[in-house]
């Protein structure tokens, strides 16, 4: 991830050492060449997902005329969304999500959580489902991904009673995720407790950018409430669907997903079909950006 850019755009360089610098080992190393096993923590993927989405947008920023009207993440890409426009600085943004991986990982003992997405049943569907299935465990809704896509998270078994039912209910599948934790739920209570002080080390900058927030799927411009918005995402569900919505409703009719994958872009068309989207991860990726 992110090789291509560094070896061709001094500005994606220049945000890999800015990390290294701030997490104090090889992140450039982990990210080119592995392994893959390593990278896959979260604690480590989090603050690599980061920085390449970072030094691309460097890159897209030097190159084009391109800026944000308004800037939205997906979970941890809300920490890219208020680096790019000025509310975090981006040293601090790398160690903040670094911690948060080691948090979210240490929150629930391996084995115990689970994440499953569900196709084809409406949110209030899904949120039945899951008070239904708990019987005293944590299950809950996750992400709101859109497109008749919905995760949820929990206690492993809470999770397979929820899936059972859903398929029950009509759900078109029911499917596991490869997760190392139950990520956006209640379990995550001790990580949002740990992010609460790891955040009060950093300080946030008023940005005149707007932010919709995963938590509230609304317009953020106020420093004042990015702390506490970050450590409730930790537990509450990312209402990716209604973010979107609410773009579309703000008058945006393009969105640029920056860094590695597709994913939103693909999550983007099928919650608002008439918005012209494109993805920015490599330099081959430019030409096509700027011609759009």
């Amino acid at each position: 991830m992110g090789k291509a850019l560094c070896e061709q755009f001094p500005q994606a360089r220049k945000v890999f050492a800015e990390a290294e610098d701030a997490l104090g080992f090889a992140l450039s190393r982990l990210c080119f060449d592995g392994p893959e096993a390593e990278l896959k923590l979260t604690e480590n993927t989090q603050p690599a997902i980061l920085t390449i989405s970072i030094a691309a947008l460097g890159v897209l920023e030097a190159e084009t005329p391109l800026r944000p009207a308004f800037v939205a993440g997906h979970s941890l890409g809300e920490y890219s969304a208020l680096v790019a426009v000025g509310a975090l600085r981006f040293a601090d943004a790398v160690k903040v999500v670094h911690q948060r991986g080691r948090l979210m990982q240490q929150a629930v003992p391996t084995g115990e959580g689970a994440m499953a997405v569900i196709l084809g049943l409406e949110m209030d569907q899904v949120q039945a489902l899951c008070a239904d299935a708990c019987q005293g465990e944590v299950v809950s809704p996750a992400n709101y991904n859109g497109g008749g896509q919905i995760v949820i998270a929990g206690a492993k078994n809470a999770v397979a009673r929820a899936m059972a039912l859903a398929k029950e209910r009509g759900a078109k599948r029911a499917l596991d995720l490869p997760v190392s934790a139950p990520f956006h739920c209640e379990l995550m209570r001790p990580a949002a407790q740990g992010l609460q002080s790891v955040l009060n080390e950093i300080s946030v900058a008023p940005f005149s950018v707007g932010v919709v927030t995963n938590v509230e799927a609304d317009v953020n411009l106020d420093a004042q409430r990015v702390k506490e918005l970050l450590v409730e995402q930790a537990v509450q569900p990312v209402r990716w669907e209604e973010s979107v919505k609410k773009l579309s409703e703000l008058g945006c009719q393009r969105a640029v997903e920056i860094g590695p994958g597709k994913v939103l872009k693909g999550l983007i068309k099928r919650i608002v079909a008439s918005m012209e989207v494109e993805n920015f991860e490599t330099p081959q990726d430019l030409a096509r950006v700027v011609a759009a």
